[in-house]
């Protein structure tokens, strides 16, 4: 199974737009999609979803459609998981609802975290709960590829997701604050999956799968990226020129000096998003992705160039993530 997670301790990078828009468009292929919001904001799921689906989802009692409500009973120590609830989006596109509740497991996670090195076994299941819940519920609704969204920071929560991913995707924007994000990232990335590596061979756990926790790095979005007359910026221009390095050094482990050009057609850089800001607001209201706005939207004028464009945008990201993750499917009549 592909787990494709999409991780900046840098927020404010449109991450999460990023994963919709990517889940929406591989669903546009004839991919069938699960998207698993372990952000404890929930984000994904306000965008996914109009506001009387989630009024139902998150009652003011139990949350049992969620994904907390699903772990809930691991870690209130009433039993394990038991199977999430997985809510329609589109035909191919589906969701593991989020919840702010998700908060509360952040000590639980960070305490069982190095009792795996013990080969404990509690800790085995609670630190592999997410990986195990994504596993069972993408079986079941038969995804192909499953985005995993997560909260803009290193804690514990966004470690159990991590370790669910096979593979990782870093958004970052052209600016200070995404080349410190990647920074601190990559050697945090890196211990976990070695950690993890060590740990997974002391599981005392029979017959339960355990996520292998490759979370192998396979580029980086550039998002947000200004444009004056077509071009970008020069402000853009002199941070992106430093994120190849920076991604290659700290995210790679490897040596700068061998990091790719940033005008090349090829390297760590996957694609780059152009800000389509006066889009968003258009898309929300019409709980849509900005490259499927209509004129019956609100898209008319320049707003149509920008949906086409968009589209593009997307539909490469969607080809050549699926190129690097070897992901394939089958269209469905």
């Amino acid at each position: 199974m592909i787990t494709i997670a999409f991780f900046n301790n840098k927020g404010g990078v449109g991450k999460t737009s990023l994963v919709y828009h990517l889940a929406r468009m591989f669903g546009e292929l004839g991919c069938r999609v699960l998207a698993a919001d372990l952000d404890p904001q929930a984000n994904l799921s306000i965008m996914a979803l109009n506001e009387e689906r989630l009024e139902e989802l998150w009652p003011d009692n139990e949350h049992p459609e969620t994904i907390y409500g699903a772990v809930q009973p691991l870690f209130g120590g009433t039993g394990d998981i038991r199977d999430a609830h997985v809510e329609p989006v589109t035909e191919r596109v589906a969701l593991l609802v989020g919840d702010l509740a998700l908060a509360r497991l952040e000590d639980d996670l960070s305490t069982e975290w190095p009792r795996c090195l013990e080969g404990r076994e509690r800790a085995f299941r609670v630190t592999s709960a997410f990986w195990r819940l994504i596993d069972r519920a993408a079986r079941g609704y038969e995804a192909e590829v499953v985005l995993i969204d997560v909260g803009p920071n290193l804690g514990a929560i966004n470690r159990a997701a991590l370790i669910a991913a096979s593979h990782v995707v870093v958004p970052v924007a052209p600016d200070l604050f995404s080349l410190q994000g990647l920074k601190n990232l990559g050697p945090v990335l890196r211990q976990w999956r070695e950690t993890w590596r060590q740990s997974y061979a002391k599981s005392p756990l029979k017959g339960v799968a355990l996520p292998l926790g490759e979370m192998t790095p396979i580029g980086y979005v550039l998002m947000q990226h200004a444009e004056r007359l077509g071009r970008p910026t020069k402000a853009y221009e002199r941070w992106h020129a430093r994120i190849p390095g920076v991604y290659r050094e700290s995210v790679l482990g490897e040596d700068a000096s061998f990091a790719i050009a940033p005008t090349a057609p090829a390297g760590d850089q996957i694609t780059r998003i152009k800000h389509y800001r006066s889009l968003m607001p258009l898309a929300m209201d019409a709980r849509k992705p900005m490259f499927l706005l209509k004129p019956a939207d609100g898209a008319i004028g320049a707003h149509q160039t920008n949906v086409l464009q968009c589209y593009r945008d997307f539909l490469t990201l969607a080809e050549e993530v699926a190129r690097r993750t070897g992901l394939q499917w089958s269209i469905s009549p």
